[in-house]
């Protein structure tokens, strides 16, 4: 049992193309201000950077959704549920199929408009809270239906965290949010991507390696310490964290004990968790042994061509109000009363609540009456997750592996997960990805010292020469 996420919210880099190596420093670095790595860096400095920042961003406070310890799959269900038919909720926390992704949050979007459709008479006024890939969806369909259709998002831009960038210094759109995807568990939003003409990149590639040699194996011990754990678990009486099962079923031990190819295995299961974070968001103190752990998906397409034309082309011709915070939303049996953080009220029939889970948990926005107790459990039960990912474009690379995928072995920096758009576009650019409770940290960095402790990681893979297989 391993890591299931179709399309992330935020991307990762792990279990595509695997590029393992030894660090070669000792001890965690500790980030400093300055603007200059260490002269023992052999690498150069980024010509550009661009980096997300989800964890802070007071419009999602986290990348996505995952269950925690204690959680449960109807924690999902119950969040979704309608509310005396006024209010209908959307996004990918509320998908038990696909939760933290594009998909997800889309079909959820769908979902919340067929419920909307079954409740309202034609010509009602529908709001819908939010612009990103649920709210998109919900409003495209309700719009289709011939309702009056109104879309508010507290963001100066649609698209939630689906964020596209584009600039002439850059060879290619960079995407801060969503971005993986898999050529079989995608294929109707690979689809819908290729009629917008979005490009999507193959991304495949195996590798093993540390410096100066390769390997064909792969990392199989953090996988098999983490499906004994999980087995363990699946046998107690209560729910426990992945970390507590680790230790408790003895897979950490056993882990311990093993090597592969000269790799020591409890730096191969810390690696393997350190990837795991990057997809789910969480570390293994928080993530539910039960239920926080889905089966492995392969992942084969990176979204190169600007992910952002679905949600453009979804709100085509839909009314969206842009840097308008949602604050309250008062309902009864004749309608929603939505509260605006610019002191103006909007009165509608009916409301598509699609806001992240972060920002329902901080409790931005005050609902009157209270949710349902059903409703409040679930927002409290679930785990908001923290994935954050950091883009250098160099002018040449300082690397010579054609391995797509990079992943830092027995070394305490947090960025331990890259991709190497090299191989996927021919473009010197690196993805660093990171997630949990490192991605916190990263996410109080300033851009200076996010390069410098994404440069620090990077010494190992400098010259490197092992090639996929």
């Amino acid at each position: 049992m391993s890591f299931s996420r179709r399309s992330f919210l935020v991307g990762a880099g792990s279990g595509l193309s695997l590029l393992v190596l030894t660090a070669c420093t000792d001890g965690k670095p500790v980030p400093t201000p300055t603007s200059s790595p260490s002269p023992t860096i052999a690498i150069p400095r980024p010509a550009g950077m661009l980096r997300s920042k989800w964890t802070t961003d007071p419009f999602s406070l986290g990348s996505h959704s995952f269950l925690a310890v204690g959680a449960t799959p109807q924690h999902r269900d119950d969040l979704r549920e309608p509310v005396i038919g006024r209010l209908f909720f959307a996004g990918e926390a509320t998908s038990n199929d696909l939760p933290g992704t594009v998909l997800g949050a889309q079909n959820s979007g769908a979902r919340a408009a067929g419920a909307v459709a079954d409740a309202a008479t034609m010509g009602e006024r529908i709001a819908v809270i939010g612009a990103g890939a649920a709210g998109a969806e919900a409003a495209r369909l309700l719009t289709l239906d011939g309702y009056n259709v109104v879309v508010i998002e507290a963001r100066n831009r649609i698209g939630g965290r689906i964020d596209t960038r584009t600039s002439k210094s850059w060879p290619l759109s960079v995407e801060l949010g969503a971005w993986r995807l898999g050529k079989a568990t995608d294929a109707a939003l690979l689809t819908r991507l290729a009629s917008l003409g979005v490009e999507t990149n193959p991304f495949t590639g195996t590798l093993l390696a540390r410096p100066g040699a390769s390997a064909s194996t792969v990392n199989t011990v953090g996988p098999t310490a983490v499906k004994t754990a999980t087995d363990w678990a699946a046998a107690q009486a209560t729910d426990s964290s992945l970390k507590t099962s680790l230790e408790r079923s003895g897979a950490a031990k056993t882990a311990a004990a093993s090597t592969i190819d000269g790799f020591a295995g409890t730096a191969l299961l810390d690696q393997y968790l350190a990837s795991l974070a990057t997809t789910n968001g969480a570390t293994d103190s928080r993530l539910s042994s039960w239920f926080g752990i889905d089966e492995d998906v392969h992942y084969d397409r990176l979204v190169m061509g600007g992910f952002d034309a679905l949600i453009t082309d979804a709100l085509d011709g839909v009314k969206t109000s842009l840097s308008t915070a949602v604050v309250g939303v008062a309902y009864s049996d004749s309608g929603v009363s939505l509260k605006l953080g610019t002191g103006e009220s909007l009165k509608v029939d009916r409301a598509v609540v699609t806001v992240p889970l972060g920002v329902l948990q901080q409790g931005s926005i005050a609902f009157e009456p209270l949710l349902p107790f059903s409703h409040r459990a679930a927002i409290q039960a679930l785990g908001s997750g923290a994935v954050e990912t950091v883009w250098l474009r160099f002018d040449k690379p300082f690397w010579s592996t054609d391995a797509a995928a990079w992943n830092l072995v027995g070394t305490d920096d947090d960025f331990t997960s890259w991709i190497n758009l090299e191989a996927v576009t021919g473009e010197p650019v690196l993805v660093g990805i990171v997630g949990g409770d490192a991605a916190r940290r990263v996410a109080q960095l300033s851009d200076d010292q996010v390069v410098d402790s994404a440069l620090r990681a990077l010494v190992p893979f400098a010259g490197s020469k092992p090639h996929s297989q």
